[in-house]
């Protein structure tokens, strides 16, 4: 399982800790923003915080904050795989 694979899996474990209806199966296509998201604002504030503590165990500043992050684009929040690649390319980087 290479880097990517495991950030996704625990990424998308988080995801659906948060997400409205249980049974819902995470991809990487799985919308966290926009009309079809599963996860409301409140939820998705809730699941970069918990990304933070497990950063935090990693040894690394999950920052979830910045102009990129809230930049409606190019957010990293369009789906569950730019969640995760933004989480792994943060790691790496630290």
């Amino acid at each position: 399982m290479d880097d990517l694979q495991k950030v996704e899996e625990i990424v998308f474990i988080e995801i659906k800790n948060v997400a409205v209806l249980e049974e819902t199966i995470i991809k990487k296509t799985t919308p966290l923003i926009g009309n079809e998201s599963i996860i409301d604002s409140m939820k998705l504030v809730e699941l970069c915080l918990s990304l933070e503590d497990i950063a935090e165990d990693l040894g690394f500043e999950f920052d979830w904050t910045s102009e990129k992050a809230m930049s409606t684009s190019r957010s990293m929040f369009k789906d569950a795989g730019s969640l995760s690649e933004e989480f792994l390319r943060q790691w790496k980087e630290n």
